[in-house]
């Protein structure tokens, strides 16, 4: 806690505004809307590459928080102010944090697979950046962001120097889709127990299981996609690949902003909730815009 007295007897208005600027760069929406852009138009294996190191990190960071019940800053000690905008965006517990979990895992991943010394530099600094928003704004402790982050570290090294394995061996393929519908599964089944018990109250199981059915989505698209579908990231024209990109951010963003209007917030809603919208950002939007590619060339 001395570190985040420190940094708040020196916030300004200006900085305030400044890193929770940054601290947006680790949102949710924004690691989605990346694996989306990169997954339909640009690389899938760069963006399966990302989505292994963001999910599999996810389950455990996620799990921890759990397990140790760190509570925020300002719970810790009553007389700490958090910067009050940041407060709204800080559910669950402190520790590990999730945003520099997502950070990490989207800058970490980009800052692995570039060739230049000032693109791994620049990729670096992103997400020490958000990292340190997080101090700053005062909703996460150093230990929480320095756990979080070599958590994701170590879990996107694993990813990139296993690449081959993963993305290039098709005899795995069931392997890997049984390994990440398993550890999904034990980390849904971990939180519901802790519920059951009393030891967690229902907003934390349904974060928890929320992640663990993004992580059986992807399990299930990963599969999917490179046993059924196969799609080609590739359109004729860049004007074709900017329709298909907004379309499909578009028809992502409603699904993220609705769906859970549609079928609830329940734990069992929210697992299908993330369940579904991996699946339709991996296999589901693919296939159609796939089919009508198809379509149009004959």
């Amino acid at each position: 806690m001395d570190i985040l007295w420190l940094l708040s007897e020196i916030r300004t208005p200006f900085g305030e505004r400044l890193f929770q600027l940054i601290t947006y760069f680790g949102q949710e929406t924004l690691i989605l809307a990346a694996i989306c852009t990169l997954y339909w138009c640009i690389s899938k294996r760069f963006a399966y590459q990302l989505g292994f190191a963001y999910f599999t990190a996810g389950l455990l960071i996620q799990s921890l928080k759990i397990t140790f019940r760190i509570d925020r800053p300002w719970v810790l000690d009553p007389a700490f102010k958090a910067v009050e905008s940041a407060v709204p965006a800080a559910t669950g517990y402190s520790f590990p944090s999730g945003h520099t979990q997502a950070a990490t895992a989207l800058y970490g991943s980009c800052a692995a697979v570039s060739k230049k010394r000032w693109q791994k530099v620049f990729f670096v600094c992103c997400f020490l950046l958000v990292a340190f928003s997080r101090l700053y704004l005062g909703v996460h402790t150093p230990k929480d962001v320095l756990v979080s982050m070599a958590i994701t570290l170590f879990f996107t090294w694993l990813v990139y120097h296993f690449q081959s394995v993963l993305l290039d061996e098709r005899t795995y393929i069931r392997v890997i889709t049984l390994f990440m519908v398993l550890a999904s599964a034990a980390v849904c089944i971990y939180a519901l127990i802790l519920l059951n018990n009393g030891t967690i109250e229902l907003k934390y199981a349904s974060d928890c299981c929320k992640a663990a059915g993004a992580g059986c989505g992807f399990a299930a698209g990963f599969y999917l996609e490179r046993t059924r579908l196969d799609f080609d990231t590739r359109t004729k024209t860049i004007g074709g690949q900017l329709l298909k990109l907004f379309i499909g951010l578009g028809i992502t963003l409603l699904l993220k902003l609705y769906l859970p209007e549609l079928i609830g917030k329940s734990i069992a809603a929210r697992i299908f909730e993330y369940f579904f919208l991996v699946l339709w950002v991996l296999v589901i939007y693919p296939y159609c815009f796939s089919r009508l590619s198809l379509d149009r060339d004959n």
